[in-house]
């Protein structure tokens, strides 16, 4: 009861954000925080279950190129581009999966990262004139609805593209929730403990090992196509192994523990401090990576593992109540000194 109120209360917040925040700046912040959010829980499943993938920004340029040629070359409206983006990706994951995700450890991780330099030269070369090239694709048309006795609907403002991530975030979350609780989501657990030992068990390491890696990429080609109708062009270097990496630190900032709440909050950081770090100007890369030390040194389960235990919790209350016993006495013998001058 407690979880089911808590999803409504944040349910109805989320929904409720753009009555409160007008800047459409702020609003876009909130768009990408949705899609960074959707890609480390990918992430983070594949991460379950002994698979470091280095390609994750390959397979959400699989599906933002995929929806856009369906779109812009095809006709497809957005709503059918979405779906199967989603779908293309998972094949060719499933296609890739079958050869790379066997040997796992560091041959997954070398072959996933060289996958992603591949992809991101494939989508440049000017050989295929399909992608566009290093120039891109441009002009790929928004998503519109036609509704019965309101009339034609187009996506054009920050808010409407708000809405439609907050629908394909809560879809991701419910559907990763349910997996998470299901036999196949206790596989992965088992897995992610120690494969031998499962595999001792009679569970088949390497066919859930592949089911995790084709979910993961099917919600990865979502996030693409999302990305794809709401930035209207596509450029190959978008998708380069820079944004896997920096997925990977999202999840350690989160906590990799927390395979939905931990890439939430861990996107939010990765989109809110920087701006708040603007101000410093030139010193804001260094204050950014002083963070990711203090959160990989000191917070080993993330800031979602820092605020579920109750024992940080009471030294975060009995550190603030010091502060505040030294800090008031203090002001008040400060504000009488003045008033006796």
């Amino acid at each position: 009861m407690k979880k089911t109120v808590s999803l409504a209360v944040g349910s109805l917040f989320l929904i409720g954000v753009p009555f409160f925040v007008k800047n459409p700046y702020h609003i876009h912040l909130l768009i990408i925080l949705g899609i960074y959010s959707i890609l480390t829980m990918s992430f983070v499943m594949q991460l379950r279950v002994g698979l470091i993938s280095m390609g994750i920004a390959a397979f959400w340029g699989m599906g933002a190129y995929a929806s856009a040629l369906l779109a812009s070359r095809l006709g497809f409206s957005f709503w059918f581009s979405l779906p199967l983006a989603g779908i293309i990706t998972a094949v060719m994951a499933f296609g890739i999966g079958f050869v790379i995700v066997r040997p796992a450890g560091i041959s997954f991780l070398i072959m996933t990262l060289a996958l992603n330099f591949i992809l991101v030269q494939i989508l440049g070369t000017t050989y295929v004139e399909l992608f566009g090239g290093w120039g891109g694709i441009t002009g790929i048309p928004r998503p519109f609805l036609s509704i019965p006795f309101l009339g034609f609907l187009e996506f054009v403002s920050k808010v409407s593209y708000y809405y439609l991530m907050l629908f394909l975030l809560l879809l991701t979350t419910l559907a990763f929730h349910s997996i998470y609780h299901s036999r196949i989501g206790r596989a992965f657990d088992a897995i992610g403990e120690t494969h031998i030992l499962s595999a001792s068990m009679g569970i088949n390491v390497f066919k859930y090992r592949l089911w995790a890696f084709v979910i993961a990429s099917f919600f990865t080609g979502l996030a693409g196509s999302f990305y794809a109708h709401y930035q209207c062009f596509l450029v190959p270097e978008a998708f380069d192994f820079w944004k896997s990496i920096y997925l990977q630190i999202y999840s350690i900032l989160g906590g990799i523990s927390y395979p939905i709440l931990g890439p939430i909050v861990g996107s939010a950081t990765a989109v809110v401090v920087p701006e708040l770090l603007r101000v410093t100007g030139l010193l804001e890369p260094i204050f950014y990576g002083i963070l990711i030390l203090v959160v990989a040194l000191f917070l080993p389960g993330g800031i979602v593992g820092f605020f579920q235990s109750s024992r940080h919790i009471e030294i975060l209350t009995q550190t603030a109540k010091r502060t505040w016993a030294l800090v008031v006495p203090s002001l008040r013998g400060r504000s009488n000194r003045s008033g006796d001058y």
